[in-house]
């Protein structure tokens, strides 16, 4: 009886710690998601940003018909 009682504390402290565990590792996709999620945007911000500027430096107009940016 005392074997079983002692396997029974084994396993519930097993299970406690993988239960905290799991809470950690919880904790940690969240904050990575986050994160992800963040850099994904910043991501579109700056295509969006390289596409304006492409289609600006890749235009038609000539750079000697423009006026200089002091007038």
């Amino acid at each position: 009886m005392n074997d079983i009682q002692e396997n029974l504390i084994e396993i519930e402290t097993k299970l406690a710690f993988q239960e905290e565990t799991i809470d950690q590792l919880n904790e940690v996709i969240i904050t990575q998601q986050t994160a992800i999620d963040k850099l994904q945007r910043q991501l579109v911000q700056l295509n969006t940003k390289v596409e304006e500027e492409s289609q600006h430096w890749n235009s038609d107009q000539n750079p000697i018909d423009e006026t200089p940016p002091h007038y």
